[in-house]
């Protein structure tokens, strides 16, 4: 029986883009399939801000930021906590990407022609210790373009081998099974699905209209996480977080839904980690959503007051930006699956960024009008677009009225107005001394003592009931689900390895479907930054190694 292609790729997101870009550059002939509709090609990379981690970039040398190797690798280690056998894989790939990141990966992408804005921004900062989770100093490079702006080149090699006649693209395939003959995995059978014009994101229809059966000398799949998926989200969900919440948003579209982990499994591939998990807790409803239970993240600065469902403040050092994971564990033993977020609107104005593609025109659309605009506004538009529609903001010029608008958002009311207004006076007469025992006060005073933030990222130092800074603002804060960071173990050919250790033969993963890398090449937390450029990395080691392999 011969074969359709040398290669067949099981999702076109960005790792399946980068993995067939290389396999196209070494001359192989690639048969690409994506259940959804051609429209959605790029996948969960189209709709991200575009943040990718490096090391001692020249970016962070112009800002003064000191970064090295081994202060990099520090904090992914610490932040990782490996602490099981079946780390060993993700720990090798997790040394390998600090080397990438600290190495090639800022040259090679910008051979591509991808560039990045001038200010690095400092995500997942921590507050333990120098060897415990967090970055020491800013890392987060947003793409120029933001997401579409990282696809694009990807992309383009893609569609440029295309017209070479090495890759045909076959989307509305939907993989329901890997087969062998002669010993390794060579047959992909599955089902087409109707047609369909749904625009990027939307739900597609699930109507199948016919079956294929393709076969190739070897199978990358590339197909993606669990995050559109609740029910599978819930499986997985770990005793250390606490109870599943009741009500999720989705950071991600319904067919990002994990379904091909089990086909691969099904296959003989190993999959571990599926306990380690990344979803957010600043997760706000989408007022003009684009999929089902569509939720944007808040991008916080350090000053907006964090309260849980009953108006305590959070504790030590679970301030805006610093523990996403310690903080979901935090949330999910108070009782209450929602937090809030009390500022005013200066706070919002220079604090608040939403993730997204579609929620930075300016920066997406690579507009340095824009940009300069979105400086000088009192409050970015697409945020202003929330305060005024959003379903999780109330804004008010008086602290009773505040209130009352947190407390119709809830079942009951659970704020009270006196205690709420002691934490806020006991803060705000913190801020007028020098010295202060209020720790969130000195992580914003070390924020502002970095360029970057004192910028765009961190509002000065003030009182949040000062009139003149108002009006009020709270934010009703929504458990978001975005990444699986376990996966099908591989090695560091990307070849996925069996429950016993062995590759299994033909069969290759990358991107989240990998944990990206390895299995879970970020351990229990993630430093930000590190999705995109792991499907890349990863990608590229597939579509490599897939390539020698089938020379």
């Amino acid at each position: 029986m011969a074969y359709d292609a040398d290669v067949i790729v099981i999702g076109a997101g960005l790792a399946g883009l980068a993995a067939t870009a290389e396999l196209v550059d070494a001359g192989r002939k690639v048969i690409l399939l994506d259940q959804e509709p051609e429209q959605s090609i790029g996948g969960q990379a189209h709709w991200s801000f575009g943040g990718l981690f490096f090391v001692d970039s020249p970016e962070q040398r112009r800002l003064r930021i000191k970064d090295s190797h081994a202060l990099a690798l520090q904090d992914w280690l610490g932040t990782a906590g490996f602490d099981r056998e079946e780390d060993h894989w993700p720990r090798r790939w997790a040394e390998a990407y600090v080397d990438f990141a600290a190495g090639e990966k800022r040259a090679w992408l910008h051979g591509q022609g991808v560039r990045f804005f001038p200010v690095v921004g400092w995500a997942e900062r921590g507050g333990y210790d120098a060897g415990g989770h967090g970055n020491s100093v800013p890392r987060f490079h947003i793409t120029w373009g933001t997401g579409p702006g990282l696809v694009a080149p990807f992309e383009r090699r893609v569609r440029e081998g295309v017209a070479r006649g090495l890759v045909e693209l076959r989307f509305r395939h939907r993989v329901t099974g890997l087969g062998r003959s002669e010993g390794s995995v060579d047959t992909v059978t599955g089902e087409i699905l109707e047609p369909s014009t749904a625009d990027r994101g939307r739900a597609s229809s699930r109507e199948v209209a016919g079956a294929f059966e393709l076969r190739a000398q070897a199978v990358i799949v590339t197909s993606g996480g669990i995050g559109g998926n609740h029910d599978l989200v819930r499986r997985n969900w770990p005793e250390r977080l606490g109870t599943p919440p009741e009500k999720l948003l989705s950071g991600v579209p319904a067919h990002v839904d994990g379904l091909m982990l089990d086909v691969a499994a099904e296959a003989g591939g190993n999959l571990i980690n599926g306990d380690r998990m990344w979803h957010y807790t600043e997760g706000i409803e989408n007022w003009n959503p684009i999929w089902a239970r569509h939720g944007i993240r808040i991008l916080p600065g350090p000053s907006s007051i964090w309260l849980d469902a009953t108006g305590n403040r959070l504790p030590v050092p679970l301030f805006p930006g610093f523990d996403t994971l310690g903080t979901l564990e935090h949330i999910m033993r108070t009782g209450h699956e929602h937090t809030w977020f009390v500022l005013n609107q200066r706070i919002i104005g220079k604090e608040f960024t939403l993730s997204g593609s579609e929620q930075n025109p300016d920066l997406t659309g690579r507009s340095v009008r824009g940009v300069l605009q979105r400086a000088r506004a009192d409050v970015p538009a697409p945020v202003k677009a929330f305060m005024d529609q959003g379903a999780d903001f109330v804004v008010e010029r008086e602290l009773p009225a505040l209130v009352r608008g947190m407390n119709a958002l809830t079942d009951e009311p659970l704020i009270d107005e006196a205690v709420l207004h002691r934490t806020l006076t006991a803060r705000d007469r913190e801020i007028t001394n020098p010295f202060t025992k209020d720790s969130q006060i000195t992580a914003i005073r070390g924020a502002r003592s970095y360029l970057g933030d004192r910028l765009i990222r961190a509002a000065a130092p003030h009182a949040i009931l000062d009139p003149a800074a108002g009006p009020l603002v709270a934010v009703r804060l929504n458990i978001l689900t975005r990444k699986s960071l376990g996966g099908l173990q591989t090695d560091l050919s990307s070849r996925v390895l069996t429950a016993s250790g062995e590759p299994l033969p033909g069969v290759y993963a990358a991107g989240e479907a990998a944990g990206f890398g390895g299995g879970g090449v970020h351990g229990y937390r993630s430093l930000e930054g590190t999705f995109l450029g792991g499907c890349l990395f990863s990608g590229r080691t597939a579509g490599r190694a897939a390539a020698e392999a089938t020379a």
